[in-house]
């Protein structure tokens, strides 16, 4: 790489309208990323474009998409830049992502990509015993249900790949499903009417915790987790903190953007 070459992070998420969740995961995320490579400047977008509409209407937060990131990047010089998302999953968020992107790649130097967030075995394991070592106080008659986000997409299959993940290091009363996509919580309700828990912990499987743990986990709805739980007779309790408050889940994300910047050096 030659002397005037510019590096540069851009770390990419979904984005969540919820101030108080997007302050302690995704604004986190990039805190660490920024304080971990403090020689490459940090820039952020979101794919939401959704998201991204209603905080500048209702807030007047301008966030930029990733195409309009690039072109930001390319105004301030960059001429490599390691794409960080903070993706659970290589889904149909991080495909359009590396697509609009890799729409600038004539006009950088280089273009690389930082993994989601389970992207290798030693990621799932990693991410696993990040979960387990944050619920590590459940007692032994609680069941912790994790309530992903799911898709339609291939990739999907990593939320039950995680459930018997779980079971495999010795977690049996954790178990996972989807909000979206064919892995929902009708897909586990016999196997939790066999370990007969005494209680259920909801969390929330996604970085943030914001719109679904909200509402479709948590929420008094009668299709809400919460309530489809306590019609079967459980006792449930909701914990609305996501992925990207846990220390050890944003290590990964450092990792994975120090393997990026490995490619570009």
């Amino acid at each position: 790489m030659n002397s005037a070459s510019k590096k540069a992070i851009l770390v990419v998420s979904f984005g969540t309208s919820y101030e108080n969740t997007r302050k302690v995961t995704i604004d986190a995320i990039e805190r660490d990323i920024a304080d971990a490579f403090p020689a490459c400047p940090t820039y952020r977008a979101w794919t939401s474009k959704m998201i991204i509409s209603k905080l500048k209407k209702r807030d007047g937060i301008i966030i930029n998409t990733v195409k309009e990131a690039m072109e930001q990047m390319l105004r301030d010089g960059i001429t490599d830049v390691v794409v960080q998302p903070t993706h659970v999953i290589n889904g149909i968020e991080n495909d359009q992502m590396k697509a609009d992107a890799l729409s600038f790649k004539d006009q950088f130097a280089s273009i690389v990509f930082g993994n989601p967030l389970l992207t290798t075995e030693n990621d799932n394991q990693a991410v696993v015993k990040a979960v387990a070592d944050e619920f590590q106080d459940m007692d032994s008659m609680t069941a912790l249900v994790l309530m992903g986000h799911g898709t339609e997409h291939v990739a999907n299959e990593l939320y039950p790949e995680m459930d018997g993940l779980f079971k495999h290091f010795g977690y049996s009363n954790m178990h996972m499903g989807t909000v979206e996509g064919d892995f929902s919580i009708e897909s586990f309700l016999d196997e939790l009417k066999e370990l007969h828990p005494a209680h259920i912990h909801l969390a929330p499987f996604m970085i943030v915790a914001g719109d679904h743990a909200t509402n479709d986990m948590s929420g008094e709805d009668d299709d809400s987790w919460k309530s489809i739980l306590e019609r079967e007779g459980y006792s449930v309790t909701c914990t609305l903190k996501g992925l990207g408050e846990i220390q050890a889940i944003r290590d990964i994300f450092i990792r994975h953007t120090k393997m990026g910047l490995d490619k570009l050096s």
